[in-house]
């Protein structure tokens, strides 16, 4: 418990940090409402396939394939909705066509879920090798049905999901909420949840604890594919378009978010909250070094600096106080 509130002081010390320091670098202009409205547009779709990736990583596992399961699912979704509903012909908007297509899409990706977790609990594939197969063979299915090309032309209705505002609240930034209270639920509440932990912290004893670890696997990923598709509606209603090869860049990013926001990377320990602090103190200094003018790839170096940073601090930490258990 003590472990757990101290590392909670300090993400938020760091967040303070961040915050101080982008103000610093870019006075008034990091703290004006527009730029404060941007990120919040900008979180939650990282902010839901990390969500997607912390839930397997409790496991001990990994999900490589969330991007891919985001892209596809979204594919499917604006096929229907564009074969269906034709914005600039002047048509109506159906509801039923727009419910049809979400459902279609958080469909799919969770067909991709079952599947890896299928892969990973009943045929005993690693998970990196499972998800990475699965990310390589759901990339070309959206190649084949997209041929490369851009599938634009939203209704409105589904667009105002990315875009939209609630009383002065990006509507993206409610998804996200309600989806990262829902998964703190799930983790904290139920006994899918505390199965999932146990499995992370010792398979073995799980197991002789009468826990069904591959149902728990399987129900493990199939969570993490929902929400992938939950990313995806949001993805493309923000974009008002599909494509293959949206969000490349974010799965680097979802591992890092979990790790800096406390998920251990051999399972068993994660928190909602840890995330998504890690989540804001991650767009902060994106915006931030956006604002001055650093380069989005040097951006991307920065990110994978801080993973290896983050790793090395968790051991030395875990060491320090193994040395004192045992003095």
């Amino acid at each position: 418990m003590y472990r757990r509130h101290s590392e909670t002081v300090i993400l938020i010390l760091a967040m303070v940090g961040a915050f101080l320091l982008m103000w610093i670098l870019n006075g008034t202009h990091f703290v004006q409402i527009d730029n404060f409205q941007s990120m919040a547009f900008q979180l939650p779709e990282l902010g839901l396939l990390s969500l997607a990736m912390m839930v397997t990583m409790l496991t001990g596992g990994i999900n490589l394939s969330i991007i891919a399961s985001a892209n596809l699912s979204g594919i499917i979704t604006a096929m229907i909705l564009t074969y269906y509903m034709n914005p600039e012909a002047g048509g109506g908007v159906s509801w039923g066509v727009i419910v049809l297509a979400i459902c279609a899409g958080l469909l799919v990706s969770a067909l991709i879920g079952l599947l890896n977790g299928f892969l990973v609990a009943t045929v005993d594939i690693s998970p990196i090798l499972a998800t990475l197969g699965t990310m390589i063979l759901v990339n070309g299915l959206a190649i084949v049905l997209t041929k490369g090309y851009v599938i634009s032309g939203l209704p409105d209705p589904v667009r105002f999901v990315g875009n939209g505002l609630v009383l002065g609240i990006p509507m993206p930034m409610i998804v996200f909420i309600a989806c990262a209270a829902l998964m703190a639920l799930i983790l904290n509440r139920t006994p899918t949840g505390v199965n999932i932990h146990m499995l992370g912290s010792n398979p073995t004893a799980c197991f002789f604890a009468g826990v069904n670890n591959p149902a728990v696997l399987i129900k493990t990923y199939l969570l993490s594919g929902v929400y992938a598709g939950i990313a995806a509606i949001v993805m493309i209603s923000r974009f008002n378009s599909a494509k293959a090869d949206y969000g490349e860049s974010y799965l680097l990013m979802t591992v890092l978010a979990s790790v800096l926001g406390g998920t251990s990377a051999s399972g068993g320990f994660g928190r909602v909250s840890g995330l998504v602090i890690a989540l804001i103190i991650l767009q902060m200094v994106s915006s931030g070094l956006n604002l001055i003018g650093v380069s989005n790839f040097l951006t991307i170096a920065i990110w994978g600096m801080i993973i290896i940073l983050v790793m090395v601090v968790n051991y030395l930490t875990d060491q320090y106080q193994r040395r004192r258990q045992t003095t």
